[in-house]
């Protein structure tokens, strides 16, 4: 298997897997687990933006990174919106375990103000708004320099969402071949 699990200590993050909760824009948990994982490679890009980020006292929060295709199904069956979620017939980077979708956090713990929450599915989500605060804008920049500069591109919908480059070529994973426990 080429996806690992993400957690302390090998990886300094937080972890809140809002999909394994009541607290994300379905209203209820799609995944049985909380469970974090990502592909080797964007397991060893994660360890570069937190090397990045540790100098600069902030950290990450982690909202959501391996998504078995199950759960992209669920997802887009509940809301079937191509600006915010991949058309699961496609596959997401997410069910490819190499995209993270994630916030920066200060030392006592607490989200930077981004200008919106996670997975607000309008307009002010995007990159490049100037119509939220200046410290969102540039809290926003920040973000997506760590992660630019540790190998990640975005997805200029969704200031949380990163994924490696070529993000198609890796294989699709549903949650029996992974073996993640998720579903």
């Amino acid at each position: 298997m080429s996806l690992i699990p993400i957690s302390a200590p090998e990886f300094d993050v937080d972890i809140d897997i809002k999909y394994a909760t009541n607290d994300n824009f379905t209203g209820k948990p799609v995944y049985i687990s909380g469970k974090c994982f990502l592909h080797v490679e964007a397991a060893e890009c994660l360890k570069k933006a937190i090397d990045l980020a540790k100098p600069l006292g902030l950290r990450f929060l982690i909202f959501d990174a391996f998504r078995p295709s199950e759960a992209q199904w669920k997802l887009w069956e509940h809301t079937p919106d191509p600006n915010f979620l991949a058309d699961p017939a496609k596959g997401s980077p997410h069910s490819r375990g190499v995209a993270i979708d994630l916030t920066l956090i200060d030392k006592a713990g607490k989200p930077l103000d981004m200008g919106t929450g996670f997975d607000e599915f309008t307009p002010l989500s995007h990159h490049g708004r100037t119509d939220i605060s200046v410290e969102a804008q540039k809290n926003r920049l920040l973000l997506m320099g760590i992660m630019t500069a540790a190998g990640w591109d975005f997805y200029r919908n969704e200031w949380w969402h990163y994924q490696l480059f070529k993000s198609r070529e890796y294989k699709l994973w549903s949650d029996k071949e992974a073996g993640t426990g998720m579903m």
